[in-house]
């Protein structure tokens, strides 16, 4: 299957978000952090605000790396939702909704000193 994008690079902003959630989780895989932010944003009904987005950090990774063995399903995932828009574009809008929100339910959470394990955090958002 045709992935919706080839290679995806973050912005400078989501790099530092990213850097941020990294500290706090001890993940070390931007792929994986990449992969529950778009699975957060795609938990919402309602599309990202259309944005201009720089590709302006050093962080870029290929589809495959991004996707892994579950590389068909997050394409048909992010096809179904495009419509008539563009692939690739929807993707990056919410890849990047998806950073902010890890990154401001992450710092809420630290604030309260809330002990939930991120996974299950993010879990419980996306069966919601």
């Amino acid at each position: 299957m045709k992935p919706p994008i080839e290679s995806i690079r973050l912005s400078q902003k989501a790099k530092d978000q990213l850097s941020q959630i990294k500290r706090i989780t001890g993940i070390e895989n931007w792929n994986i952090l990449c992969r529950w932010a778009l699975c957060l944003s795609l938990a919402e009904e309602s599309d990202p605000a259309p944005a201009d987005i720089p590709a302006d950090s050093s962080v870029e990774m290929s589809w495959k790396t991004f996707a892994g063995d579950h590389a068909d399903i997050y394409s048909l995932v992010v096809l179904a939702r495009c419509g008539s828009k563009s692939a690739s574009t929807l993707f990056r809008l919410h890849l990047h909704r998806g950073i902010g929100y890890l990154q401001n339910n992450l710092s809420t959470r630290q604030k309260a000193k809330s002990d939930i394990p991120l996974a299950e955090f993010i879990e419980s958002h996306l069966s919601s």
